[in-house]
């Protein structure tokens, strides 16, 4: 296992040319992406603040990213202002093994909140997140700090890389995967970095977008 782990970690520092290119691609697409997006931020934050005037419309959390460094991942918010002091009490209906908390019907989430999570439009201000260099277009989900706490050392390689947007999980079943496939999928993208695999992401994603599945 620390082998591997070993292994991992050299492999990932071999792709440095990869990884300068990459932060330099996303960094423009990132800028083009909330550009072109505008006016859709825009209605969306409009239908958000229609639902509940006194909310706000984005909503920021504490995220673990590459090398377990911390920081402000941002979404539309999709649930109740008061969700997170509200999560205990859901925390038995667990819908999914391992350290993630997902309930396909939480009561949290709000009427305007499911649309976007079906269609995955709550995770367009992740956009801003790849243009400060938090994220990436592409890589595994950026995990929460609670999560974190109880990986394994082989959990823990998926914070090698730089967290992304869109990667194997989201394009290949998503919340319909278990923790263990999660972790796989992810494990397997940062053995094969590759501008060819996350090209074949990035296209999968727009097909899931289009014919969403597993998102909730």
């Amino acid at each position: 296992m620390e082998q591997s782990k070993v292994n991992m970690a050299f492999q990932v520092k071999e792709k440095a040319s990869y990884t300068k290119w990459k932060i330099r691609f996303d960094r423009l697409l990132s800028l083009i992406f909330l550009i072109l997006l505008s006016p859709i931020f825009l209605l969306l934050a409009i239908c958000i603040k229609l639902s509940d005037w006194k909310a706000p419309v984005i909503f920021k959390q504490t995220r673990v990213g590459k090398g377990g460094q911390t920081f402000y991942m941002y979404k539309f918010r999709t649930m109740r202002t008061n969700a997170e002091a509200e999560l205990e009490k859901y925390l038995k209906q667990n819908e999914i093994d391992g350290a993630m908390f997902k309930m396909k019907k939480d009561p949290r989430v709000t009427k305007i909140g499911r649309f976007l999570r079906k269609m995955s439009l709550d995770e367009l201000p992740q956009i801003w997140n790849v243009l400060k260099g938090d994220m990436s277009l592409i890589g595994p989900r950026p995990p929460l700090p609670r999560e974190v706490a109880v990986y394994s050392s082989y959990d823990k390689q998926r914070l090698l890389v730089t967290p992304g947007c869109t990667g194997l999980w989201q394009v290949s079943g998503r919340n319909a995967l278990s923790f263990e496939e999660m972790v796989e999928l992810d494990l397997h993208y940062i053995r094969h970095l590759s501008f060819k695999l996350d090209f074949k992401i990035l296209c999968k994603t727009f097909i899931v977008l289009l014919f969403p599945k597993g998102a909730y």
